[in-house]
């Protein structure tokens, strides 16, 4: 499959709210999958950066999460469910607009419920790194950029800023 062009800041599709995929559209389903692997994929070996991404992020308006943190996953309609109350604060960036950095503040972990490739519903619990991730691209599916959840403006950095000063103690470590 191609590699998709990445919506970028200023685009109006990444504020809107995504719809379930239906039972329907579970074949459908794969080709974008691909798509989203191959795109990730690209974005990794380009830019060195890259651990999830979702549908809206290639203009397909649906709630589908594709992450890659030493395995792929997929997540059909995920949705958070219960929060952690402690919280942490984490670096944060975003394929729609790489070129900038900042601190965003994320629950220490989640519950998320899903459904899989093949429409199986399931519940999990992701805490740290994957926490953080996977609070990111949901809210993607919102139409919510991690830009709206900045802490502090003074944490906004270039990337090249970011790399020379942050990385190294980031989830984005080589």
């Amino acid at each position: 499959m191609p590699i998709r062009e990445v919506l970028q800041l200023g685009d109006p599709r990444l504020r809107e709210v995504c719809s379930p995929v239906s039972e329907m559209d579970i074949e459908k389903v794969g080709s974008i999958v691909t798509d989203l692997q191959d795109t990730l994929a690209h974005w990794r070996s380009t830019t060195t950066y890259g651990r999830g991404i979702v549908a809206p992020q290639i203009g397909s308006m649906e709630r589908i999460v594709f992450v890659n943190v030493d395995k792929p996953w997929v997540l059909l309609n995920p949705e958070i469910v219960e929060r952690s109350p402690d919280t942490m604060v984490v670096w944060d960036a975003c394929l729609s607009f790489l070129c900038i950095f900042f601190q965003v503040t994320r629950n220490q972990w989640i519950r998320v419920r899903y459904q899989d490739i093949n429409g199986e519903s399931h519940e999990t619990v992701a805490d740290g790194e994957m926490s953080e991730l996977l609070q990111h691209e949901i809210d993607h599916l919102d139409g919510i950029l991690a830009l709206d959840r900045i802490t502090d403006i003074k944490t906004l950095c270039t990337r090249d800023e970011f790399e020379k000063r942050y990385r190294s103690a980031s989830p984005y470590a080589v």
